[in-house]
C-alpha cells in the first residue's frame, strides 16, 4: 500500500454541536495528517436537511474533506467517527481512479477535436439548397 490514493470523506455533524465542528474537522484532519496522509481540502458545506431523520434529528452539518493516502489513514478515520456520538453518518470514497478516467476521456476528447477540420465557413448538407425567387413580372399581369 505504497501508492498514494485520493479519497472524498463526507460526514454529518449533529446539529446541536454547530460550534463543535470546527473542532472535529481540525481533530480529523490531525487523525490524517498523523497517520502519513495530506487533506488537500476541507470544507463546510453548512447545515442541511437530510434526506430523513436520524437520531430524531431532521438536518445536520455537512462537512467534505478530500484526502490523499495510502489508505491507513481512512481506517482509523472511519473508526474514530464510529465512537464519535456527534457524527450521525459518514460516507468515504475512493476517487481517483473515476478522476483519472475522466481525464482519460476528456483528453481523447481533446484529441479527436484536434484532428477534426475547422468548420469554418463550411455549410451542413443540405442546408445550401437554394429556392429560386418568384418574379415580380409573374402571371398576375
Amino acid at each position: 500500500m505504497d501508492t498514494n490514493r485520493q479519497y472524498e470523506v463526507v460526514f454529518i455533524v449533529d446539529p446541536t454541536a454547530d460550534e463543535e465542528v470546527g473542532r472535529l474537522t481540525d481533530s480529523f484532519k490531525q487523525v490524517v495528517t498523523d497517520q502519513g496522509g495530506t487533506v488537500t481540502k476541507a470544507e463546510t458545506m453548512g447545515k442541511r436537511q437530510l434526506a430523513y431523520e436520524i437520531d430524531h434529528k431532521k438536518d445536520g452539518t455537512f462537512v467534505l474533506l478530500e484526502i490523499e493516502g495510502s489508505g491507513r489513514e481512512i481506517a482509523e478515520l472511519e473508526r474514530r467517527m464510529r465512537v464519535n456520538d456527534r457524527i450521525l453518518r459518514y460516507l468515504t470514497v475512493r476517487v481517483d481512479e473515476d478522476r483519472r478516467r475522466a481525464q482519460k476521456l476528456k483528453d481523447r476528447r481533446a484529441r479527436k477535436a484536434a484532428k477534426r477540420p475547422a468548420s469554418g465557413g463550411h455549410a451542413r448538407r443540405g442546408s445550401s439548397m437554394e429556392f429560386p425567387e418568384a418574379s415580380s413580372s409573374g402571371a398576375g399581369e
